[in-house]
């Protein structure tokens, strides 16, 4: 685990020293353990080192920042080269096969120096190109200098766990694994993306293929690679490697899935506690987390020194803290309790954004935030995390309706009336009749007389967005209004956990759990995310994932049962991962009303504060509730203060 970065420059200017430590600096949390240099120029050999003076002068660069996992040693020790010198590497992340991996390419005749994964990674790619990307189970972004192919190859993991950016302009290229690094290259602007800010501020969410905060900076997408010419002369696009198989079906029953898929399961789990140093768990008292931390403890056995982090809310209506005490005492793990406040948030707020390098949605991603903290601050590097499990297996209570609407669809009425008395039983579902009619109206959905699914783009226009935000002025950037496709009809649910799974939930809480792990040097691993399993869980039928009583994650409790204690898989009140957002706002009253009434909010041109003032007022008075709109104020003016951002052009 680490943080990579590259520049190319296709004019021949050469790269100095002083950048190249300047993008290393930049990386320092990702990896404070170790840090390597290389440069390359035409015709003469790559020079490597710890020390930039010794990698300057050169069109191409690489800059590597350990944080060290495996093989700690000097052998694993990055830029990688191949013997031969034709192949040298920057990886950052876990390729948790490579010791099958390994044994496989020694019968082919390769030979190894160190222990760890890096240099089957660049073996592997050596032998098969692009074609070693499918055997991979891992998460992972690097660069290898390909001087056989005379061309720089990039690549990111099937579902986006580490991070890759990369920026190109006429002259050159860049890449790293966060945008704060790329900021630091000439010719790369602070301009704003205005189409990923008008989806932050109108509606808390910004995905957009491969678009960020920034305009010069893309995010190079899931399970794409990149072909780089080391002399320009054709055009780079990204090609993807692996998809899900929509198509296929399993014809299992659901006691054989459930054993298929707890196989699976613990396979994952075993493969994530590969390490050369010790590995603990978050835990959130839901099942996903008391999954992964009672199948760590089956795996290893007592002699794992098993430590647990969790966030507790302060408030009894969203506190989990029971459940997690549940799982801890049957896993008997070393359990670190963290808290959080607004005093805390206040004092830690522009750490957060500078780490996220965007604003972000909701103050949920500050109790993450700290949870990883804890475990920095009890000295350890790795931990396993459930991300990815709700948006696989139907866990959120969202899911309900389209659930309903499959059975809806295929004519199943008896079964839907059954499946909603349950539903409506379920805290937080709507009522019965409302219930109904969301499921009818999306059954409909995906028919040939319902026509597409979701409206075509169309232009911002003033005076339809939101009071708070400037219309005018992301109308003259010609900004779309964002459109969610709407799934319906027989697999409605099926298209649904495609959506949120591939476009637009988990690609968010992703990105954040990257750059919230790694602001403290610690590597977050997560178990449900391996190709063999997702594709598993696609191929399920829907009852499996939630059943007829409106059982969510159905075929993950009936897996885990005799694993996780019965009372944790029969919990039917899923809270999620929340905090007193509103309470906390509410007491950094001073501190919100200096940013609203200051120079920076004032120069913000796609806001319109006379009305963000007048909203503020309103909730001071009662007269309108506090909701995530004041989060999203206070995060876009301490980030447009904090990154210099542009607003013009």
């Amino acid at each position: 685990m680490c943080g990579i970065a590259g520049l190319l420059r296709w004019d021949g200017t050469p790269v100095s020293a002083k950048l190249l430590r300047t993008l290393g600096d930049s990386m320092v949390h990702r990896g404070p353990d170790d840090l390597g240099y290389l440069g390359w120029r035409d015709g003469t050999q790559t020079r490597v080192s710890r020390d930039p003076a010794q990698a300057e002068g050169g069109r191409l660069a690489l800059v590597h920042r350990r944080l060290s996992i495996l093989d700690p040693s000097d052998t694993g020790w990055q830029p990688m080269s191949s013997p031969d010198e034709k192949y040298h590497i920057v990886f950052n992340g876990e390729i948790y096969n490579f010791i099958e991996l390994k044994a496989e390419l020694e019968r082919l005749g390769h030979r190894f120096r160190s222990t760890g994964d890096t240099e089957v990674l660049l073996h592997a790619y050596m032998e098969w190109g692009e074609a070693a990307l499918r055997r991979f189970v891992g998460m992972f972004a690097f660069a290898i200098l390909d001087l056989q192919r005379q061309e720089l190859f990039l690549a990111r993991d099937f579902f986006g766990i580490k991070p890759l950016h990369f920026a190109v302009w006429d002259t050159g290229m860049a890449f790293a694994s966060e945008p704060k690094t790329l900021l630091q290259v000439p010719g790369v602007t602070r301009k704003v993306n205005p189409q990923l800010l008008y989806g932050y501020l109108s509606y808390g969410h910004a995905e957009r293929e491969e678009q960020t905060f920034f305009a010069d900076i893309r995010q190079l997408q899931p399970a794409h690679y990149l072909e780089i010419p080391l002399d320009k002369g054709r055009k780079i696009r990204p090609v993807k490697y692996w998809q899900v198989d929509r198509s296929h079906r399993s014809g299992l029953s659901l006691a054989e899935a459930a054993s298929r898929f707890r196989d699976l399961f613990f396979d994952n789990v075993r493969l994530h506690l590969r390490s050369d140093v010790p590995v603990a768990a978050t835990l959130s008292g839901g099942i996903d987390s008391s999954s992964i931390v009672m199948a760590a403890r089956r795996a290893r056995g007592s002699p794992l020194d098993l430590h647990t982090f969790s966030y507790i809310a302060d408030e009894e209506r969203i506190s989990e803290e029971r459940w997690i005490d549940i799982v801890g005492q049957a896993a008997a793990t070393t359990a670190h309790k963290v808290r959080a406040d607004a005093e805390g948030l206040h004092r830690e707020i522009d750490h957060l954004i500078y780490m996220q390098d965007e604003p972000v949605g909701t103050s949920t991603v500050f109790a993450q935030f700290r949870v990883f903290r804890a475990v920095k601050e009890a000295g350890i590097k790795v931990v396993l995390d459930g991300q990815g499990a709700d948006e696989l297996l139907a866990g959120y209570y969202h899911f309900l309706p389209k659930r309903l609407a499959s059975l809806l669809a295929r004519r199943r009425r008896v079964a839907a009336i059954r499946f909603a008395l349950h539903a409506t039983r379920l805290p937080g579902v709507p009522q019965l009749r409302e219930f109904i009619k969301k499921g009818r109206e999306l059954s409909v959905l995906g028919s040939p007389a319902a026509g597409p699914r979701g409206a075509t783009e169309q232009p911002v226009r003033p005076g339809r967005t939101v009071p708070w935000v400037n219309g005018e002025w992301f109308a003259e950037r010609g900004v779309l209004e964002p459109r969610i496709p709407l799934p319906g009809g027989k697999n409605c649910l099926r298209d649904q956990l495609y959506l949120s799974f591939f476009d637009y939930g988990l690609p968010h809480l992703l990105r954040v759990e990257d750059r919230n792990s790694m602001a403290f040097s610690v590597e977050s691993r997560l178990p449900f995310l391996t190709p063999e399993f997702v594709q598993f869980a696609f191929s399920l039928p829907e009852a499996y994932l939630i059943d007829s009583q409106a059982t969510t994650k159905a075929i993950l409790r009936r897996a885990m049962r005799g694993v996780v204690p019965d009372e944790v898989l029969d919990r039917r009140d899923k809270i999620g991962f929340w905090t007193p957002e509103e309470r906390w706002l509410m007491e950094l009253r001073p501190w919100i009303e200096d940013l609203l009434g200051g120079d920076a909010a004032s120069r913000i041109p796609a806001l319109n504060l006379k009305v963000m003032l007048e909203d503020w007022e309103s909730f001071l008075g009662g007269r309108a509730p506090v909701d995530h709109r004041i989060w999203r104020w206070i995060n876009l003016i301490r980030w447009t203060e904090m990154f210099e951002v542009s607003y013009e052009g």
